[in-house]
């Protein structure tokens, strides 16, 4: 009998291994759809703002149904474990903060980490490094949300929904372009790249 996986199993499916990164995200996804009485996005309804790209972000597409491709996952990449979730129809948005993780536990899993980047431990240490961080996974996992994330209410000002735009093409490379990144040179659209590798006829 086919047993239907769980919402974390589909984000280990999803994200290929498990880590401490992607149970962030799988509580920050958890928290937002707590905090907006929301169901899984299908069209665009919940928008998620991501302020990094980390291990999290995989989570939070699979849980929320906020991606990339329909263009209701922003990325701002400010390297800070925080994200801003609205639903369109209530116009409601939540910020939501991971806490830190501190402790002894947490302590010895970095000196562990450390030793084994020097390559400097033995296979016991090695050993217990992965059931030290085993055991912290699943106490994350099972802890109350309010111990390990914070969440606030704030306005709510959210991107539109995104549009579709019309193609032109590069006069340098030939490739299509979105016309709103396409630029403008020599009175000839040009793409991002392109215009980036522009060097004023000094290079090759």
């Amino acid at each position: 009998m086919c047993m239907e996986k769980t919402p974390w199993e589909r984000a280990i499916d999803f994200h290929g291994h498990v880590c401490m990164g992607l149970a962030k995200g799988f509580r920050v996804a958890e928290a937002a759809m707590g905090a907006l009485g929301g169901e899984r996005d299908v069209d665009e309804q919940m928008v998620a703002v991501v302020e990094n790209d980390s291990c999290a972000v995989d989570a939070i597409q699979v849980i929320t149904g906020c991606t990339v491709g329909k263009g209701n996952l922003i990325l701002r990449d400010y390297g800070k474990q925080a994200y801003t979730f609205a639903l369109r129809e209530k116009k409601k948005a939540v910020r939501i903060t991971a806490k830190s993780w501190e402790g002894a536990k947490q302590e010895a899993v970095l000196s562990l980490r450390k030793k084994i980047a020097a390559g400097d431990t033995s296979e016991e240490e090695k050993a217990r490094l992965k059931e030290m961080s085993e055991e912290m996974l699943r106490d994350y996992l099972s802890k109350p949300l309010d111990e390990i994330c914070e969440i606030k209410e704030i306005p709510y000002d959210i991107p539109e929904k995104a549009r579709l735009f019309s193609s032109v093409t590069c006069s340098c490379c030939g490739e299509k372009v979105m016309e709103p990144r396409a630029r403008l040179q020599d009175g000839k659209a040009i793409c991002i790249p392109c215009a980036d590798n522009y060097n004023r006829g000094w290079g090759n």
